[in-house]
């Protein structure tokens, strides 16, 4: 209903009882006369259009029981009115709020569900809530309250689901015992809590949900009394100690999430035996020793998401075999040898394979799944060709093959993965041309071929466009010779966006997978956990490029780095470098420029204080001097 005007609505009857407007696309503003239609019980009104109400400071719809608001604005700050409508049950306002919820919320004794997620309120969860001996669903995630969790709330009898995550609630959680005898649901992740978890936790009867993830949370686990946990997160935490033993008993259980804390136990997989129903199982980045189980007829059927990276595991875990949904396997960062099992590699449902950082050796089949988005098997051992087989219903995003022993040419059949945003075969022994014809890949973001054999020019000769949105470029370290790629340069599109926004960052990734990239910065070569969709560069040290530095670089304004080092370049440094206002780093050095460093670089804020750093490290090395030493002295004596 794009075209009709919300005031339509005011010609309604004035004994209309319910109106419900939810996921319309209705635009402008909604008469808040609504509120005083007289019968007025149930009003929900939520939409993906810029659709605005504003709460009336008084004079309420007396008889309204449901209040369902999901909006871009109405009001900015939740009314003290909003205590005067004392027939109401639900309360849901997802409309901007901002500042803190009024005390006279606690008027509303009827209330069972509360809905005031994604806002941002502010300040502390008020004591008045406390009066609201009804509710039964409280979801207050995703604000800005803070302060310690209120002990009140462990007293709401009636509660079933409590969600407080994404805020900055800190202090540790309430260690009196809790009346929470009905809960189903608690998640408070996504603050900053600390301390133990209180016993209460772990003997509430009907927990199914429950969600510590990503808090400072510490001490050990104590062991599970409930067993009717299906889902459980404690991730990113400072938990220690062993795994309890309980865990075994959870037979419900089906999402497992203890990576990323202190753990230190020997693990055997006998230990999941029983739980036949896990889908998800993630015990990543703790300090466990996974013994795998050696019954080749145990089994967990309905795995589908499995990572034990840096877990010590010396060999594939054998359950996993006649797991035939699983759809990621995550083993990176062990101790596992030899050849990859063949079963793996016939997983047809598998979408994402990330044994990278372990001492796999052998050949890729040439014929991979053709369900996998996710393919790294970076730091391994594996030689021979590249497969060459990538059939034209290629879904593959991200191919990462750096440092292992890959030769031969890259497959031109690559071309027929039309959905490939990253390839990194860096640091193989792979001689090849530069890969002209993956122009025609819409969504290429990285390209690294840095490290290997390619050679030849890397000049673009045709107008039509290419690359347009590549973001990363690392062809360091080959043999490629003539000028640099000018063409290339001007259709560097997502190179050139000077106006993202960077306050939203966001990871490149496949299904919560993020990408992972090794970078050469200050020498130091750093593998990032994590490609932010601004991060842009370009790195074509070590090969023998020549000619000038062309003027068209100075319009890739979203580049962090810029590495042309060790090269044949020369002519002057152009001052359009200048107008690059988002670099961090910039490395010329080893070629054969001549004259002036513009001044135009001198209004390189990022640059100039990655500069002062490095003028401190180099002031360390220097004989003791009075003197204040800048970056223009910096420069004069590395590169005068």
């Amino acid at each position: 209903m794009t075209s009709v005007n919300p005031r339509f609505f005011m010609n309604l009857s004035s004994s209309l009882t319910t109106l419900r407007l939810w996921e319309s696309v209705l635009r402008g503003n909604f008469p808040n006369s609504i509120f005083r239609f007289p019968n007025l019980k149930f009003f929900s009104l939520g939409g993906e259009g810029n659709l605005t109400i504003d709460l009336p400071s008084s004079n309420w719809s007396s008889p309204l029981q449901k209040l369902h608001l999901n909006v871009m604005d109405c009001g900015r700050r939740l009314p003290e009115s909003i205590g005067d409508l004392k027939s109401l049950q639900l309360l849901g306002l997802g409309c901007n709020l901002e500042g803190s919820i009024p005390a006279s919320i606690g008027n509303l004794s009827q209330l069972t569900r509360l809905f005031l997620y994604s806002n941002n309120f502010n300040g502390q969860i008020p004591m008045s809530l406390a009066n609201l001996t009804q509710l039964n669903l409280l979801l207050l995630y995703n604000n800005q309250f803070f302060g310690p969790i209120p002990a009140f709330l462990c007293n709401l009898s009636q509660l079933t689901v409590l969600s407080l995550s994404s805020n900055n609630l800190s202090g540790q959680i309430p260690s009196s015992p809790a009346n929470l005898s009905k809960l189903s649901s608690l998640d408070l992740s996504y603050n900053l809590l600390n301390g133990t978890l209180p016993p209460w936790i772990f003997t509430l009867p009907l927990l199914e949900i429950l969600r510590l993830n990503h808090n400072q949370l510490e001490g050990q686990i104590n062991q599970f009394q409930q067993k009717s946990l299906i889902q459980l997160d404690l991730s990113n935490n400072k938990l220690q100690g062993p795994i309890p033993s309980s865990i075994a008993n959870l037979v419900n259980l089906g999402s497992l999430d203890l990576s990323s804390n202190h753990f230190s136990d020997l693990v055997v997989s006998d230990m999941f035996l029983g739980l036949q129903n896990l889908e998800t199982i993630i015990l990543s980045y703790n300090n466990l020793s996974l013994r795998v189980n050696v019954d080749p007829n145990f089994t967990l059927p309905k795995l589908s998401y499995v990572d034990l990276s840096s877990c010590n595991l010396s060999e594939f875990p054998s359950f996993l075999k006649h797991s035939h949904g699983l759809q990621s396997l995550l083993l990176s960062k062990n101790s596992i040898n030899g050849n990859v099992p063949e079963w793996i590699w016939k997983k047809h449902d598998l979408k994402i394979l990330d044994l990278s950082h372990n001492h796999l050796s052998g050949k890729i089949p040439n014929c991979l799944p053709k369900s996998l988005s996710v393919l790294n098997l970076q730091a391994n051992y594996f030689d021979g060709n590249i497969p060459f087989g990538f059939p034209r219903s290629c879904g593959l995003q991200n191919l990462n093959l750096h440092g292992n022993h890959m030769d031969g040419l890259l497959p031109r059949s690559l071309v027929n993965c039309s959905k490939l945003e990253v390839l990194d075969v860096g640091n193989n022994n792979i001689e090849d041309t530069f890969p002209h014809w993956m122009e025609s890949l819409p969504d290429l973001q990285v390209l690294v071929l840095r490290s290997n054999k390619f050679h030849g020019s890397v000049q673009n000769t045709k107008e039509s466009p290419s690359f347009l949105k590549l973001r990363v470029l690392d062809l360091s370290n080959n043999d490629f010779v003539g000028p640099l790629p000018v063409r290339y340069f001007k259709n560097f599109k997502a190179m050139m966006d000077l106006y993202r926004d960077e306050g939203s960052l966001e990871y490149m990734n496949v299904s919560s997978y993020q990408y992972s990239l090794v970078v050469t910065w200050k020498g130091f070569d750093y593998e990032l956990h994590g490609i932010l969709t601004v991060f842009c560069s370009i790195h074509l040290s070590n090969n023998k490029f020549e000619g000038e530095i062309p003027d068209v670089i100075g319009k890739l304004s979203s580049l962090k780095g810029l590495n042309l080092s060790h090269n044949n370049l020369t002519g002057h440094i152009p001052s359009s470098l200048g107008n690059l206002m988002n670099l961090e780093w910039l490395d010329l050095s080893s070629n054969e420029l001549k004259g002036k460093i513009p001044n135009e670089l001198e209004t390189l804020d990022s640059v100039e204080s990655h500069c002062q750093n490095l003028v401190m490290e180099w002031g360390q090395r220097r004989a003791p001097s009075k003197k204040k030493m800048s970056c223009g002295d910096l420069a004069g004596e590395l590169w005068g």
